[in-house]
């Protein structure tokens, strides 16, 4: 029998009417002759109490314990979620069963709360598959090698469910989500967004990176990897979604389309530095501390006389430390947002920066800083402008019609 993947988030399961709808693909899917494997997520997001960053504040501000400890805790929202949504298939008539990351063969390497899955040994799963209708999987964790529990960072049940389609090659795997699809831009955001039916891996990775929450970059990259057919859909709908394929496909398809989506960060602090004295060692030290500190730094400006570049609002006060430190004097742009326009269709073609740079003059939206790939172009303002201006480059892309 064919398999299919479906993974459900925590929004997805937060309470019984939510989960009655997740049910509902189930049973669709195994009347349609599949063999189901769901992965699932802890139920609901913060303040619910089996939501992940719930668990995480039971720990309180100061914390102890190591990080092997804290997965032990982050574990246990993903089980709970296995378990309740297990005995519901069950009510309904389905053959199910729920079991850990572990039991389903997720091998990881032992970075503690940021684990990456070396392998899936399949038997256990494949075993329960003939056995069951339907195999619920905890997601977001796994095992060591010598039999560790570990968590495998966030958006990691998209990565669960992915890695178990490829190893069982599955015909899909079936990202459920709150929205119908990815959409051009963030619906809550901009009325007059569309749902794109199909899309390219490197596409949907670079709204991911640049901020679209719908699916986790690194669940879109190992697809990619093993071009595996990935369905991004809505619980409370049997409407297909978006369906993401491989960039070879999309090209040899008919189309037009310059710009996919627009994606968007908040809370974005730009640091400057302009010394005059020695300014390369400036930059070698500057990126080396910022490293040392685990400080993810973007949008890089480097000039002659400093360097330019934007850090998420939290690292802000360590950042300005260290750099206070390096006898250095930072200036501080705070309340940020970074504007990304991505579309493979831009590749090679001219006048796109233009477009984007005029729209944005025209409705006085400054811009602080910009740059471009083949297939992505950001700009950087001031995050009191970013609602008007995604409408405007939105609207400016025609992505409305």
């Amino acid at each position: 029998m064919s398999i299919l993947v479906q993974k459900f988030g925590g929004t997805s399961l937060q309470d019984k009417e939510t989960r009655l709808y997740a049910i509902e693909h189930v049973q669709s899917a195994v009347r349609e002759g599949y063999q189901v494997v769901v992965v699932v997520s802890a139920m609901g997001r913060s303040p619910s109490p089996y939501a992940t960053d719930s668990l995480l504040a039971l720990l309180g501000e100061s914390r102890k314990i190591s990080e092997k400890e804290e997965d032990l805790l982050l574990s246990c929202g993903e089980i709970l979620s296995s378990v309740v949504f297990s005995n519901e298939l069950q009510h309904q008539n389905l053959q199910s069963i729920a079991i850990t990351g572990a039991k389903a063969g997720m091998i990881t390497t032992n970075d503690f709360t940021n684990a990456k899955i070396k392998t899936i040994q399949q038997h256990n799963i494949q075993q329960l598959l003939k056995e069951y209708q339907v195999v619920v999987v905890a997601g977001f964790q796994g095992q060591t090698e010598d039999g560790e529990v570990t968590t495998i960072g966030r958006g990691g049940s998209d990565t669960s469910a992915v890695a178990l389609g490829v190893a069982l090659q599955a015909d899909y795997v079936d990202i459920f989500t709150d929205v119908e699809g990815i959409m051009t831009a963030d619906p809550q955001m901009v009325s007059s967004a569309q749902k794109r039916t199909e899309m390219s891996y490197t596409e949907i990775c670079h709204l991911a990176y640049q901020g679209a929450k719908v699916i986790h970059p690194r669940a879109v990259e190992l697809a990619m990897q093993e071009n595996l057919l990935l369905r991004v859909r809505s619980t409370k709908s049997n409407d297909f979604g978006t369906l993401i394929i491989s960039d070879e496909h999309m090209k040899k398809k008919s189309y037009d389309r310059l710009i996919t989506g627009i994606a968007y960060m908040k809370d974005v602090v730009q640091i400057k530095i302009e010394e005059s004295k020695e300014p390369q060692q400036i930059h070698v030290n500057v990126f080396r501390a910022m490293a040392e500190a685990g400080i993810s730094v973007d949008f890089i400006n480097i000039s002659p006389n400093g360097v330019v570049y934007t850090i998420l609002s939290k690292y802000e006060q360590l950042a300005v430390r260290i750099l206070t430190q390096l006898d250095l004097r930072p200036t501080v742009r705070r309340n940020c947002a970074k504007v990304s326009i991505v579309g493979a269709g831009m590749s090679g073609v001219p006048g796109v920066t233009s477009k984007i740079v005029q729209s944005l003059t025209d409705e006085n939206i400054p811009i602080l800083q910009s740059a471009d790939s083949h297939t992505t172009i950001w700009v950087l303002i001031e995050q009191q402008y970013l609602e008007k201006a995604v409408n405007v480059l939105h609207h400016t892309f025609r992505l409305d019609e």
